[in-house]
């Protein structure tokens, strides 16, 4: 095996500005950690979207590669669990933030970071799911745990079209849920369809300032992938005891808020984190993405890329213009 690969890296100017190229790196240059991984594939993200534009609430120091998702073989292994050879997931934790992440053919890590590639799913598709999907499977883990139930009624998702919602549009659904999907792009209607969406609505119903302290009661749970004014409609429309799980911010990360709908309606506003969540839920979470949560139609979603159109995809995830998931092929 060579110590060289190719990686993206992100570079800031003299001038404040911050642009990416395809660079020659040694594995000697990584930092250092138990496991060495050959990536094959990553799911690109918005937090990768956010450290590419040079965010520094996500990457403090650069030069710098992003890439908080790989899947890949392991190349070399001190832990006694991890075999070379070994087909692995290496997502969330400090991997593409700030430390160097799987916009590379090589990544080095701790091996508390690494999770076994399930069976019955392939390297490929792991990464068509990726944070986005894991995210998405949290938020439905965490609805069901907090008494959704298929047949309840209407569970919403906003920012559908993006990588978290399409997969949460795409789980619910294969779970039995009857799916609304909210979404500002009208090109994404008949993948949501297809993938099960029930209802489509616009974003523009949810987004508009809205002074009462409640609204309808409308949804049975939601996916919010969005903040702001957004998430506050959401939660003013929940029905009796119903739940929204909170896991991104696209729209804003404030929301206007009252505690009506949380002492009259009995509502919950549920937190989701996947970088930092504990491994063995990682692993237990990702089996069930294997088996009987893994979406259908995932090939549909993706749309498969290489280094040199990396800028090009993160610029528009980063502008709310993709849909679906951005596949990288190292």
């Amino acid at each position: 095996m060579s110590n060289g690969f190719q990686a993206w890296e992100v570079f800031e100017s003299e001038s404040g500005k911050f642009s990416g190229r395809i660079v020659s790196r040694e594995v000697d240059q990584l930092p250092p950690g138990e496991v060495l991984v050959q990536v094959r594939y990553s799911g690109l993200n918005f937090k990768d979207a956010l450290s590419a534009s040079g965010n520094r609430g996500v990457t403090r120091e650069y030069p710098h590669t992003p890439g908080v998702d790989a899947a890949g073989v392991v190349a070399a292994s001190d832990a006694d669990h991890l075999t070379v050879g070994q087909e692995v997931i290496v997502s969330g934790y400090d991997l593409g933030m700030n430390t160097a992440g799987a916009f590379a053919e090589m990544i080095r890590v701790p091996a508390k970071w690494v999770i076994p590639l399930p069976q019955g799913v392939s390297a490929r598709e792991s990464m068509i799911i990726g944070t986005a999907g894991f995210t998405a499977a949290q938020c439905v883990e965490k609805l069901i745990h907090n008494g959704l139930e298929a047949g309840d009624g209407p569970v919403l998702v906003t920012g559908a079209s993006g990588g978290v919602g399409i997969m949460a549009v795409a789980l619910l659904a294969k779970l039995g849920f009857a799916v609304t999907a909210s979404t500002g792009k009208a090109a994404s209607h008949e993948l949501l369809q297809a993938l099960g969406a029930a209802e489509i609505i616009d974003r523009g119903v949810l987004s508009e300032a809205n002074p009462r302290p409640m609204q309808k009661q409308q949804w049975a749970g939601a996916v919010d992938v969005v903040g702001g004014v957004t998430l506050s409609n959401v939660i003013k429309s929940l029905r009796y005891q119903a739940s929204v799980a909170c896991c991104g911010l696209v729209e804003s990360p404030e929301f206007p808020a009252t505690v009506f709908p949380f002492i009259l309606r009995a509502a919950n506003l549920l937190g989701i984190d996947s970088a930092e969540a504990p491994l063995a839920k990682k692993i237990a979470l990702w089996q069930r993405l294997a088996a009987d949560w893994k979406p259908d139609g995932l090939e549909r979603i993706a749309t498969e890329i290489s280094l040199d159109q990396l800028a090009d995809s993160l610029d528009k995830i980063l502008r709310g213009k993709a849909l679906g998931r951005f596949l990288l092929r190292l």
